[in-house]
């Protein structure tokens, strides 16, 4: 393990994160919000931890390789790093009083989860409510992938960052050259995030919120500059515009991409797309169903409000129009199980992904398949391209963790004093980088109530989630650090 060279890679991302403060920063001078010293301090004291590290750091030979075990460390540390920094903004300025919150926030925005600890949003200052925007939207493509496309030092051995930052069990590279791959990535996630702005202009909302919101659409983040998050304009415009777009963010990137290139029927001939788009349409269509009549008199707003909830919650956004916690039973059971099946796989949402739930079934079939026909050769398929056992074993173990960890962090945050709706909801809505959860932590609560250890074990999960639970506890497997 090449300790000096890891640190030189996150000395570089520290400087560019100290660099993506400025943003912030012109945002609090335009407003005049008084928040521009712990920006600047903020700054200052990141781009210096960076050039410390760089300088201190010296590159081991001209290998710029970077094998399995060093990319998951790079990343784990790295994302670890840039999340305390991160914090600085929030705990240097006038809004939080203590680090632990700080951190939570600063997790929370970088992962996209869009869980948050603050209990008057409204009253914070806009370049503070910006930065929270903007560390969704750097964290949603990734600031490693996005460093990617810049650094061209990376090329060689960038490829082991970018598996481990991608959430996607097979990482697409959709050119030969990685950085291009980064660079189209970070492009069509650009562009789309503008294109939002402009429709959310067009119905009237202000240029700040709507670029807030469409900062935290793109990512599936979900952070929101009112305190009620969508629900506040209650328009049926922003409703569909927002889950229209948290649709394409839900969608592998790399179908946009090949969408761009003239290919129209990508999303339609991609099995995970058409499992996505179809599950979206028939848990709404359910959740409509279910309460019409006993919560919306129209069928109108049932629709409006069940699309809204189910979008939001299965891309692992975060945004709320409606408290779902007063649904019935059947559509509050649809919108936690849209929890764990989560978005496609190489979108920007979290949860399990749906191309894993697609081979677990298929694995499963299998299996009962082989008892029937126990001398048969089957392969589980997806887009008609057998799986290789490395990658089914690897998914099949993903999901085992995802499980185990979920448990045990519930029955952990239980022991704290926490009921138990509240702990699974909790850890459901950190660990699939949703937002909201349930219990006492549901979409018109926070997670400010809850104690310190709490959210730090919760700001754990959010990492877990992010960065697909493999980078992060295989630090905490012996092997990994032996020769």
């Amino acid at each position: 393990m090449r300790w000096q060279f890891i640190a030189n890679i996150i000395g570089i991302l520290l400087v560019f994160l100290g660099l993506s403060m400025v943003v912030p920063l012109l945002v609090s001078i335009h407003y005049h919000d008084l928040a521009a010293d712990s920006f600047i301090q903020s700054i200052g004291i990141t781009i210096v931890a960076g050039l410390i590290l760089i300088i201190l750091s010296k590159k081991q030979g001209d290998d710029n390789y970077i094998n399995k075990k060093e990319g998951m460390a790079t990343v784990a540390l790295a994302w670890t790093g840039i999340c305390l920094f991160g914090a600085l903004p929030f705990y240097l300025g006038p809004e939080f009083t203590n680090f632990t919150d700080a951190f939570f926030e600063s997790v929370s925005g970088f992962t996209t989860t869009g869980s948050s600890v603050m209990t008057n949003i409204e009253g914070a200052t806009k370049s503070l409510l910006f930065w929270r925007s903007f560390i969704q939207w750097l964290g949603g493509m990734g600031i490693i992938v996005l460093s990617l496309a810049i650094l061209p030092f990376l090329e060689v051995g960038g490829i082991q960052l970018y598996k481990a930052e991608v959430p996607s069990p097979v990482p697409d590279k959709l050119t030969p050259r990685l950085s291009d791959s980064a660079k189209i990535l970070w492009v069509i996630y650009a562009a789309l995030t503008l294109i939002q702005i402009i429709f959310l202009l067009g119905g009237g909302m202000p240029l700040f919120e709507a670029s807030c919101h469409a900062l935290t659409t793109m990512p599936t983040g979900g952070f929101s500059p009112k305190n009620v998050s969508i629900a506040h304009y209650n328009s049926a415009y922003f409703d569909y515009v927002i889950v229209i777009f948290m649709i394409l963010a839900g969608i592998n990137f790399s179908l946009h991409y090949q969408m761009l290139r003239g290919k129209t029927l990508a999303f339609w001939q991609d099995t995970e797309c058409r499992f996505f788009l179809g599950l979206t349409l028939i848990l709404t269509l359910l959740v409509t169903w279910n309460t019409y009549g006993s919560v919306y008199t129209s069928i109108e707003d049932a629709f409006r409000f069940a699309s809204f909830q189910v979008t939001s919650i299965l891309t692992t956004t975060g945004f709320a129009t409606a408290d779902y916690e007063k649904f019935p039973g059947l559509s509050q059971v649809i919108l936690f199980v849209c929890m764990f099946i989560g978005a496609s796989a190489g979108s920007t949402g979290g949860g399990m992904k749906c191309a894993r739930i697609i081979v677990c079934f298929k694995y499963c079939y299998r299996e009962l398949f082989k008892i029937i026909h126990p001398r048969s050769i089957s392969h589980v398929k997806i887009n008609n391209m057998a799986i290789p056992d490395e990658v089914l074993r690897s998914i099949m173990g993903f999901l085992a963790l995802y499980i185990g960890l979920f448990i045990l962090s519930s029955l952990v945050l239980a022991c704290m004093g926490i009921d138990m709706m509240t702990a699974f909801g909790a850890v459901t809505a950190c660990i699939g980088n949703i937002g909201p959860g349930f219990g006492t932590v549901g979409p018109t609560e926070n997670f400010s109530h809850l104690p310190v250890m709490g959210k730090w074990l919760l700001a754990w999960c959010m990492l877990l989630g992010r960065l697909e639970i493999y980078t992060i506890i295989i630090l905490f497997i012996p092997e990994f650090w032996r020769k």
